[in-house]
């Protein structure tokens, strides 16, 4: 977790501690429930907890802001970014139960009030919310297509809701007729490690498929 105050200098050994007490019930419920590959586990602090909070880097959730992470899986990016941002309301969303309820557990055991997870398919959902994160659950026109009626119109300080969306490889081909109206950020360039060359944030505003 060293790592981290390099990376976010203003952040506090609370804050600090508290991810290293997910880090630890992360590998507790991973050796009952499959939230992430075993092998990638002795890695989880670099392609989990500092993956999930590259999105801080980019952008700051304002207090009172509300975000959906849509196929959190074991808890990522939600779990760190609502460590992160205490004040920022997080819903965390997969069609998997038996992953939910390891959230559930963890999120628990950290106390922490600000974070809302469902069993549930996230496409049947009828709330709006700001902002939608995730990780590379399926290719990005589908995802957009499927959530997009998840998000309000408005923006925080200039930046509009939309999508933040953690994603790997070259995107000109996949993301299609959004390449244009994407801001791609290559988290190499924040992030010095070299699992970080190839990964990169997604950043697509509401009003870019609204009007598709």
């Amino acid at each position: 977790m060293e790592r981290l105050t390099c990376y976010f200098p203003g952040i506090s050994p609370k804050t600090i501690g508290q991810l290293e007490r997910a880090r630890d019930l992360f590998l507790e419920w991973n050796q009952r429930v499959n939230l992430i590959s075993r092998k990638d586990s002795e890695n989880l602090t670099e392609r989990h907890i500092l993956h999930s909070l590259s999105i801080a880097l980019y952008y700051h959730f304002m207090p009172g802001t509300r975000v959906i992470d849509i196929g959190t899986g074991g808890g990522f990016p939600g779990i760190p970014l609502a460590i992160y941002f205490p004040e920022v309301q997080f819903t965390l969303v997969d069609s998997v139960s038996k992953k939910i309820r390891a959230v559930q557990e963890i999120t628990g055991r950290l106390k922490l009030k600000n974070v809302n997870s469902l069993a549930a398919r996230a496409e049947t959902l009828d709330k709006t919310f700001d902002f939608i994160t995730s990780r590379a659950v399926m290719a990005f026109p589908r995802f957009v297509k499927l959530f997009r009626h998840l998000l309000a119109p408005g923006e925080q300080e200039g930046t509009a809701h939309g999508i933040l969306y953690l994603k790997g490889g070259d995107l000109e081909a996949e993301l299609g007729r959004y390449y244009a109206k994407a801001r791609i950020h290559e988290l190499n360039e924040k992030l010095e490690e070299t699992w970080f060359r190839t990964k990169k944030l997604i950043y697509l505003p509401y009003h870019s498929f609204i009007k598709a």
